[in-house]
């Protein structure tokens, strides 16, 4: 193979996503047949002890500062991973868009739907300028084939549709309060924000819109030790559950969307099942290498079939298929997707699954919005 093209990355927000995009760089061997790859060249945030961790494990990068207006008005970089709290994506995702520079920004896309629309604005005034959400989970395997499946048409009339992200990180009541609890930095979405474009980016991809919600918002810790120790607020919703009707040209279907960060026994579980007339399935990363399907003629049996699914995704990797897809691989996956696309174009992309778009980022700010308004009010509402 000739030598790789080179896409020379900034990165805004050197915390935990920002060191897994950096693994992800780091790992890009692991990858069987791509022609491009990522370089880390400059990185930005400002804590000196988030920045050093790069500075001793990232050789490529050669610029360290705590303001991110350098990385934008740096000519020798060319795209920008962003992963910095919610409230400060309006300002820094347009500003990074205005100095043309590509970008990979982390969900939800602004804290709420004014900003959400100012970023969309600066995207609509720089079409030259690709940007794509963080969603690296719809990359496994199981999540993938069920992908695969849909734009297939197996399935036949939809039946029901369920999709969530549950986690159990904030069951201890104990933990320490972070931002993802305060309304000022998350936004009042809550969990929504933080985890709900990981579910909706395949049945979004699949053109499956929801025409309302009724939503159960809950906040079962209402207090946890701040700085010093002593309680304060916990101002977000823990767990969501999104009841939805979807419609289409062709049909009308149920579909449930849920986002957990207290979901006892699940650690990050990402889960997809739809099932249908013709055909069903179902997947959750919680069992990463078990795919279950059920086809269904008239008059047959009903038996679901299951599947040991191998590492398969998107990209060809050297992992064989008996070991095991982890998320790492999911990121390695969705890394790989941008810069395919950032490379060849949206129709040159050697596989069909591109990272999540702006236009679905808002349409999860409409379903996310309407949701609040519908637990305040205790009642379904239109989109």
């Amino acid at each position: 193979m000739s030598k790789k093209k080179q896409i020379r990355f900034g990165l805004i927000g050197c915390g935990l996503m920002g060191k897994e995009f950096a693994s992800a760089a780091g790992r890009w061997c692991h990858l069987a047949e791509t022609d491009v790859e990522p370089v880390i060249t400059a990185v930005c945030d400002p804590s000196e002890k988030a920045t050093a961790w790069f500075a001793d494990r990232v050789p490529s990068v050669a610029r360290i500062t705590t303001d991110y207006r350098q990385l934008l008005e740096d000519d020798s970089i060319d795209a920008i991973y962003c992963a910095v709290p919610h409230n400060l994506h309006a300002q820094i995702y347009c500003d990074i868009i205005a100095a043309k520079k590509h970008l990979l920004g982390e969900k939800p896309f602004g804290i709420d739907q004014a900003a959400n629309a100012k970023i969309n604005a600066a995207i609509a005034a720089n079409p030259d300028v690709l940007v794509r959400c963080s969603s690296e989970l719809p990359f496994f395997p199981g999540g993938y084939q069920i992908a695969q499946w849909i734009r297939e048409g197996r399935f036949g009339k939809i039946i029901e549709v369920e999709a969530g992200l549950w986690h159990s990180s904030d069951l201890d009541p104990n933990k320490a309060i972070n931002w993802k609890r305060m309304i000022d930095i998350n936004g009042e979405y809550g969990c929504m924000g933080d985890l709900g474009m990981h579910p909706l980016h395949v049945p979004l991809r699949s053109g499956w819109y929801p025409k309302n919600v009724r939503a159960l918002l809950s906040n079962i810790i209402t207090q946890r030790p701040g700085a010093d120790g002593k309680p304060v607020p916990c101002e977000t919703w823990d767990n969501a559950i999104l009841a939805c009707e979807v419609e289409t040209d062709s049909q009308q279907f149920p579909m449930t969307i849920s986002t957990k960060r207290i979901a006892p026994g699940n650690s990050n579980s990402w889960f997809l099942n739809v099932y249908g007339t013709d055909f069903s399935a179902r997947y959750s990363t919680q069992q990463p290498k078990q795919l279950l399907s059920m086809p269904y003629t008239s008059g047959g049996s009903q038996a679901w079939q299951v599947a040991d699914v191998p590492h398969k995704s998107g990209y060809p990797v050297i992992t064989g298929g008996i070991f095991e897809f982890g998320f790492s691989d999911s990121i390695l996956q969705m890394w790989a997707a941008f810069c395919d696309e950032l490379t060849h174009g949206r129709d040159g992309m050697s596989q069909p699954l591109y990272c999540a778009t702006p236009e679905e980022a808002a349409q999860t700010h409409a379903i996310f919005t309407a949701a609040l308004r519908s637990h305040a009010e205790q009642s379904t509402v239109a989109l």
